[in-house]
């Protein structure tokens, strides 16, 4: 069992979160900054820091403008590219992305080395709050290398479970895992996020490692079988939309069940990766998900071969954004449709509202130009399109009906 540490005293302000201008990051520095706490959020991103130090919001999230402007104003939070900042907080939260390498193996260092570019900053009593989706087994290399460094830190994980764009009600609405190795470590974080909710959920480290990646998995799972479900109804000639409407309408045990579209982003396809890494790659259900979750691109595609000459055609492809109403185009599978639309069509053109990019084209022109329409992302602005162009909907957006 890891030993237990006081809090050291003597710090200026209470929390520095490490990756903080980021769309995990700031969004929890914001909210822990509304309910009091003085809070510096250390980022290696000079241009992010210099935007959130005006008051402005960096990206898209519902609610966070106004409330990131008036904790800036009050002196409440700031943000630096100082690594020193990190030395300034009694609580520190480990906010930074943790990726796969070239190989589609998890990267096991990303947060270990994000705390070794900070290191001689760290102190004697502070809690290190691990809030990154992680590896099982990460937390436990975490203190080791605290250990290893002489550096008398509780560490605890305490996973992110906001979905993008609904930080702001999530973060004070939802439960909130804790898990450390003593109860020290444990009753501190615990303390802390207390600060945004009141129900907390305490588990073991390497429980709540893994409790993260099966909520992400899961959610790739169901998206998964949604496709699967529409290629089949798809493949028949029936419209998807009509049968999950028969098998959901008060029915409990079905109401769960998503629409198709394209499972994409930072967090799923790479969580559902790691998890099966974790198991040895013995994850059959997983990998399947991962196939027709990433194939879906080209399923389309051949299906609008099948109807359409695209060697003549101008295709647009309407949202390049991983979900609808987001500005983050993170691992959208939109792009996975340009590239593969590219090689068949004699045009594609690319729009989004939310994403400026000097690649995409102004939807007035999309539509001006474009003999095919394909929904990507569905951004409400697409729900009640005025054209008579034919428009290829799998969301079920513009209440057409799914049929390819």
């Amino acid at each position: 069992m890891a030993s237990a540490h006081e809090p050291a005293t003597g710090f200026d302000v209470d929390v520095c979160v490490v990756g903080g201008c980021g769309r995990v990051g700031l969004p929890l520095g914001i909210a822990l900054a509304s309910r009091g706490l003085s809070v510096v959020l250390y980022d290696i991103n000079a241009d992010a820091v210099d935007v959130v130090n005006s008051g402005t919001l960096p990206f898209a999230e519902e609610g966070a403008a106004d409330v990131l402007a008036d904790v800036v104003s009050a002196g409440r939070l700031r943000a630096s590219t100082d690594p020193a900042s990190v030395g300034s907080a009694e609580n520190l939260v480990v906010v930074v992305g943790t990726p796969v390498d070239e190989h589609l193996n998890p990267d096991l260092g990303a947060v270990p080395r994000a705390l070794e570019r900070c290191a001689e900053h760290l102190r004697d009593g502070q809690l290190v709050v691990l809030r990154s989706t992680v590896y099982p087994g990460v937390t436990a290399l975490t203190e080791k290398l605290l250990a290893s460094k002489g550096i008398g830190a509780d560490v605890a994980f305490c996973p992110e479970r906001i979905a993008e764009g609904k930080a702001m009600t999530e973060l004070f609405e939802l439960p909130q895992i804790v898990a450390a190795r003593n109860p020290t470590a444990l009753a501190r974080a615990e303390a802390l996020f207390r600060k945004l909710t009141t129900r907390i959920v305490p588990l073991e480290p390497e429980e709540a490692e893994l409790a993260k990646l099966f909520t992400n998995t899961w959610r790739y799972i169901k998206f998964a079988t949604a496709n699967q479900f529409w290629m089949m109804a798809n493949d028949f000639g029936l419209d998807f939309a009509r049968i999950r409407h028969a098998i959901a309408f008060d029915y409990p045990r079905a109401a769960d069940i998503p629409m198709p579209g394209f499972a994409a982003g930072p967090c799923l396809f790479k969580d559902t990766m790691q998890l099966a890494a974790f198991n040895r790659n013995n994850f059959v259900l997983g990998h399947s998900a991962m196939l027709i979750n990433e194939g879906l691109p080209l399923y389309l595609v051949s299906r609008l071969e099948e109807r359409y000459n695209l060697g003549e055609l101008t295709v647009g492809i309407l949202g390049m954004a991983f979900k609808g109403g987001s500005d983050d185009p993170r691992e959208s599978l939109a792009y996975k449709l340009r590239k593969i639309l590219s090689l068949k069509t004699r045009e594609t053109l690319c729009t989004d509202p939310h994403i400026v990019d000097d690649r995409f084209t102004p939807l007035d022109e999309v539509l001006k130009r474009a003999d095919l329409l394909v929904i990507a992302s569905p951004h409400a602005e697409y729900a009640a399109l005025d054209t008579d162009i034919p428009i290829v909907d799998m969301w079920g957006l513009t209440g057409r009906g799914v049929l390819v």
